[in-house]
């Protein structure tokens, strides 16, 4: 095996080696040259090479997104460093450890008009974790204080589930070899433990309970979320007090007959009676963040007595009410409350429920009876997805879309919540299917898939990953939402194309289906989902001039 000669070079990979980074993506440059070679020759490392970095960093989100391990991402000087910043926002705000390892200029050789370089650091400031600005090593105290720096940024990118970032100045020579690697055995293994975070004082939990189990209506909102076999217990238990009721996000991965899994179905028809009765003694925030515009909207209109949010990091004002934040993990959370609370006789949960069994029944019957459109399409997608498989949405009316259906238990689902962008939805569903031996299946819309087209250009892809496009012709979601329709410049919001996918489809080697109605999706998505040795792009066409239409007398319906 051949090394980098570069010690600074040398000291961040040995690093990453014993702090057990062993995902690495690569973005080609000279500068990482050292880096690059590095990563390249060490055993344990998983190394990918994508060239597009802001796909490459999507990429690097949706393999750390699945794994929960911190995933590296290395790039040249200059420019190239700016890309990775909508996954590094992304990883900051949904709480995903990554880990950015940028090559730069030595200091005397910023601000001099060489050639690809940028005041680089401080880029990430106001979305990262911890900046470690490495140092040209040129005596003892050098080392150690690079030393330092390597071992906080990836302590806490692994603990505190973020992106840090490490700078590496690099002078040339940038090629040259030597045959060993340094060894800087930073951290030891850790062994496995039952709790590894902060349990609360007990005066701490006291606030909470008093009210608790007092309070006869008490709703718990759930935003993203791994899947947890322990939270779904959790909250199955919860359940049992008649005074909770549980309004859950597609993207939560909790599921239970007696919880609210639609939150904009539940709230379209309810009279201004019906939210004053719904407006809760205790609102419990848990999980990530929200993508229901109406919720928000009812929350800060008929805002909870009392707001606490449960959340390792941050706990959002989200609702203008917050009274207290509990700063460690759900399920640490509900293993120490729930010795303290106490059920609550009231009607609210089956209240609750009653609404939810009336929306239901109103929802089928408009599927029953609707045109071809992109609801249509949604509920014909959702009902073919594979069991025990994992669904990638893509963000705007996607994701939107996906919170109205009942999908089936066994499937975990995903979105980039963190920022809501439409720019790395499907790198980050590629880089998810690169580490999960699931079938994975990308749902996305025609902009959004276009928009990160170069997501493709990626040798890792597995023969099973599956892209479902639903092309409407442009954003359609600017035609459902009341303000751009109102203006003389719609078409620049909506930004119609009349492009497709299957000149790229071919170029990247996926098999490709296009279908334009109920008969032929149906057959399509029949055969969709069958072993195959490439993966496969389905692209259903919708008409973009009566989508959003059919959205809403779908909520009219419930007001009946």
């Amino acid at each position: 095996m051949k090394y980098p000669e570069n010690e600074l070079a040398q000291m961040v990979i040995a690093s990453c080696v014993a702090n057990h980074v062993n995902e690495v993506v690569i973005s080609p440059g000279s500068r990482n040259a050292p880096l690059t070679i590095g990563f390249s020759q060490v055993s344990t490392m998983n190394t990918y090479s994508v060239v597009d970095e802001r796909c490459a960093a999507f990429v690097a989100l949706g393999m750390a997104q699945k794994t929960q391990k911190a995933t590296a991402i290395t790039c040249t000087s200059g420019s190239a460093l700016l890309n990775y910043y909508p996954a590094v926002a992304e990883a900051y705000y949904g709480d995903i450890p990554l880990i950015v390892i940028s090559a730069d200029r030595p200091k005397h050789m910023i601000d001099v008009g060489d050639g690809q370089t940028i005041r680089q650091e401080g880029v990430f400031k106001n979305h990262i974790l911890f900046e470690a600005n490495l140092t040209v090593i040129q005596n003892d105290m050098d080392r150690a204080y690079n030393k330092l720096l390597l071992f906080k940024a990836i302590k806490i990118a692994n603990e505190q589930k973020g992106p840090v970032h490490i700078n590496v100045p690099f002078d040339e020579p940038l090629y040259n070899l030597v045959d060993n690697l340094l060894s800087y055995p930073v951290v030891e293994k850790p062994e496995p433990q039952l709790v590894n975070e902060k349990v609360l004082e007990l005066k701490e939990l006291e606030s909470i309970v008093e009210i608790w189990n007092k309070a006869t209506k008490k709703i718990v909102l759930i935003g993203v979320h791994q899947p947890s076999e322990l939270l779904q217990i959790q909250i199955d238990y919860l359940l049992k007090d008649p005074s909770v009721l549980v309004l859950t996000e597609t993207t939560s991965n909790i599921n239970n007959k007696n919880v609210i899994n639609s939150i904009d179905q539940f709230l379209a028809g309810l009279t201004e009676d019906d939210k004053n009765f719904y407006q809760p003694d205790i609102l419990l925030s848990i999980g990530g963040l929200v993508v229901s515009k109406r919720i928000k909207q009812y929350f800060r209109t008929f805002k909870p007595k009392h707001h606490f949010v449960v959340h390792p990091t941050v706990g959002y004002d989200t609702f203008n009410c917050l009274t207290q934040h509990f700063k460690l993990s759900t399920e640490l959370f509900f293993s120490q409350f729930f010795w303290l609370t106490k059920s609550v006789q009231s009607n609210f949960q089956s209240t609750g429920l009653a609404v939810k069994k009336l929306r239901k029944k109103a929802h089928q019957k408009y599927i029953d009876t609707v045109k071809y459109s992109d609801f249509k399409v949604f509920d014909l997608v959702n009902k073919s997805l594979p069991l025990q498989s994992v669904l990638q949405l893509s963000n705007s009316a996607t994701v939107r879309y996906a919170q109205l259906f009942d999908i089936d238990d066994s499937i975990s689902v995903f979105c980039n919540r963190g920022t809501s962008g439409i720019d790395g939805s499907t790198s980050t569903a590629i880089g998810y299917a690169m580490k999960s031996e699931k079938q994975v299946t990308l749902v996305t819309g025609d902009l959004g898939f276009l928009y990160d087209s170069n997501a493709l250009w990626n040798n890792y892809i597995p023969a099973n990953f599956r892209i479902v496009i639903v092309n409407n012709n442009g954003g359609g979601i600017f035609k459902i939402l009341p303000g751009p329709k109102q203006t003389p410049a719609l078409s620049y919001f909506e930004t119609p194309h009349h492009l497709t996918a299957e000149h790229l489809a071919k170029m990247y080697g996926f098999e490709y289906l296009a279908t334009t109605n109920v008969e032929n999706t149906e057959k399509g998505l029949a055969t969709f989902y069958e072993e195959s040795k490439q993966p496969k792009i389905l692209e259903v066409f919708t008409p973009s001039h009566s989508n959003d239409e059919v959205l809403k007398t779908y909520f009219e319906k419930f007001k009946a």
